[in-house]
């Protein structure tokens, strides 16, 4: 096992009603706050008339309209703008992970003199940002539990994950019951992001049982409720299971001790969203078997047979590939049964721009070093090209 270091400093609030305290958790933060969400859902479930009323002895400001994929030279500058001209103490972010994500890099961007997208990039450091609290209503990404979010520029086609441990939340307030109201597209999408954060971090080497097992469980229990939750979105148990679930995905919790996780069905799946504004989790359903069945080899199939006898169930008497086309055919099967679109080509990608992406990919992500199976440009082409 590999030693570690970790620390997760932010505060989670989960339940029905959970957001009630949230004038509690705000006092001793800053009464000079800026309200960001996005393309109006939070109005038509009542939860911005419901955080108004709870904030009512603060000062608030808002920032709507945040994307799905947030833009850099919208969402963000915007918000630094704001957080800059009326001396913001704290961002309340009202949303899904999109949201939070930009208010991350708005945090950032607030505290400093320059450019943000420096920040974004890793051009300049990290020095500070200002506080966040979130209430998240899509269970998918995970940012309310992590330090970092992912960002698109669209003139340049770039999508940079943005990572750093001044961004972890202050506070995460986590409600089932606004989750119920996501349709049955948002839903899947949000448990094919979340699935595919943990398997980026369970094939790697070396691994260890805690991590594994912690692996393993995550992903099964949104096997099981994605079904019941598509079925009957007021099903508490169903969101609250894909709730809790989806919040460990990316905190660094899974990857302790184990060998470094590349991210590169993350890393292939930004560049079509960056390109083609699709929404991630289906873009990541799409890469999954493709990846997985490009990187099975003779020296990683032992990791396919664990993955499917411990998630999916596969007979361990099987011969290990078979266990492993089983797996691979597994997850294909199971995100279509969730009405993911399955092929590029469904979510309007075709060849054209293929090797522009690998190249930008391959220039981008790093995806040949310190990963799993190391994949070079011809190697994400491939990929993209069997995905079509």
């Amino acid at each position: 096992m590999n030693n570690f270091d970790y620390q997760t400093p932010t505060r989670l609030i989960f339940g029905r009603d959970a957001v009630a305290g949230l004038a509690e958790v705000m006092k001793p933060i800053g009464r000079r706050v800026l309200l960001t969400y996005g393309g109006g859902s939070i109005k038509r479930i009542g939860l911005y008339d419901r955080v108004k009323d709870l904030m009512k002895d603060f000062e608030l400001f808002e920032l709507p309209g945040i994307e799905p994929n947030p833009k850099y030279t919208t969402s963000v500058l915007d918000g630094v703008r704001i957080c800059k001209e009326h001396d913001i103490e704290v961002i309340l972010s009202v949303g899904g992970g999109s949201v939070l994500d930009c208010s991350k890099a708005i945090a950032a961007g607030a505290v400093y003199d320059g450019e943000p997208w420096d920040l974004i990039t890793g051009k300049v450091p990290t020095r500070g940002a200002l506080p966040i609290v979130d209430i998240i209503t899509l269970a998918a990404t995970g940012s309310e539990y992590d330090c970092g979010g992912v960002i698109s520029r669209t003139e340049t086609n770039d999508k940079v994950a943005y990572i750093d441990r001044h961004l972890f939340p202050v506070c995460s307030f986590l409600d089932p019951t606004y989750t119920f109201t996501v349709n049955a597209k948002h839903t899947a999408a949000g448990v094919a992001d979340a699935i595919n954060h943990v398997m980026e971090q369970y094939f790697t080497a070396p691994t260890n049982s805690v991590s594994d097992g912690f692996c393993e469980t995550l992903i099964k229990t949104l096997m099981k409720y994605a079904p019941k939750a598509i079925e009957t979105p007021d099903d508490y148990e169903a969101r609250a299971e894909i709730m809790y679930a989806c919040t460990f995905g990316c905190n660094g919790l899974l990857a302790l001790g184990t060998g470094n996780t590349v991210w590169q069905m993350h890393g292939i799946e930004h560049a079509l969203s960056a390109y083609y504004d699709i929404t991630h989790g289906e873009g990541l359903a799409i890469i999954t078997p493709h990846w997985m069945r490009y990187i099975l080899s003779d020296r990683t199939v032992g990791r396919f047979v664990k993955f499917g006898t411990n998630v999916l169930g596969i007979s361990p008497d099987e011969a290990p590939y078979a266990i492993a086309e089983k797996s691979i055919s597994g997850m294909y099967a199971f995100f279509k049964s969730l009405g993911m679109p399955m092929t590029l080509r469904e979510v309007g990608i075709d060849d054209k721009r293929l090797e522009e992406m690998a190249h930008h990919i391959a220039v981008n992500e790093g995806l040949d070093t310190g990963a799993y199976v190391p994949l070079g440009e011809q190697d994400i082409l491939a990929i993209l090209k069997a995905a079509l």
